[in-house]
């Protein structure tokens, strides 16, 4: 703890250190999640989610890649797949300019698809949808009424427990968002998704290099240090193409 004089001053010469808060273990709760409160407790952008408004520090995440690459224009068109709880889409109303609270520049839309119902969010429309089901496509261009910009996903499968039945899932998962995007993407558009390095990573940035102008791997500075995550942008879609091959995204953080 640092010293103070009577003044309020600091003395020890080592700065002033905000205190890290120890979660006690508790009855019937596991060492792991006990160790995950207490992360999320003192994570800087879980304490800066709160004060800022945001519904998870997964938001900066994407506030990050969007600050780098520079996909959220204002009169964008944004589908958020499972976008639950809802941090990407606030980020996205913002820069697009949803409410129009910049009337000077074009008004965009954020269309926010989840399996689960969410609280609803200012200037996004968010739908309790299936994106894998037959009609997902049309639905989707009808109400953002044409195609998208910019489709975007930090999603994860739920976990079975089973390490091979997981995988898999994770892996069907992410590879028909990629397909999903190239059905509503409009030419020129954004496609930003959570992915890992695998065995298969060649045949994903083949086919994403085929279909983009640029495709850029990377971590953002939010992005735990320990996560073995990192985002795909691909960026300047050339038209639909047929998908080919296969990727392996990350094991979700839960945050």
């Amino acid at each position: 703890m640092t010293e103070k004089t009577t003044s309020g001053k600091n003395t020890s010469g080592r700065g002033q250190r905000e205190l890290r808060v120890r979660v006690k273990t508790a009855k019937g709760r596991k060492l792991s999640s006990t160790l995950w409160l207490e992360r999320q407790l003192n994570d800087p952008y879980v304490i800066r989610a709160k004060k800022e408004g945001y519904r998870g520090r997964a938001a900066y995440k994407i506030l990050e890649l969007d600050d780098k690459y520079g996909f959220l224009v204002p009169g964008a068109r944004v589908v958020d797949l499972g976008c639950a709880p809802g941090g990407w889409c606030q980020v996205a109303v913002k820069r697009v300019n949803a409410l129009g609270d910049n009337p000077k520049k074009p008004v965009g839309t954020v269309l926010g698809i989840d399996l689960q119902e969410i609280e609803g969010i200012a200037g996004a429309q968010i739908h309790q949808l299936d994106f894998l089901s037959d009609e997902a496509d049309a639905l989707v261009k009808g109400w953002l009424g044409g195609k998208a910009d910019v489709v975007m996903s930090d999603m994860a499968a739920a976990a079975s427990g089973h390490k091979g039945t997981d995988h898999l899932r994770i892996i069907a998962l992410i590879e028909a968002a990629l397909a999903f995007a190239f059905d509503v993407l409009e030419e020129g558009g954004t496609f930003v998704a959570k992915v890992l390095a695998g065995g298969a990573e060649n045949e994903m940035q083949a086919q994403l290099k085929k279909s983009f102008k640029k495709v850029a791997n990377v971590k953002p500075p939010s992005s735990r240090a320990d996560s073995s995550e990192k985002f795909v942008v691909a960026q300047g879609f050339r038209g639909k193409s047929t998908l080919s091959g296969s990727f392996l995204p990350v094991e979700d953080d839960q945050d």
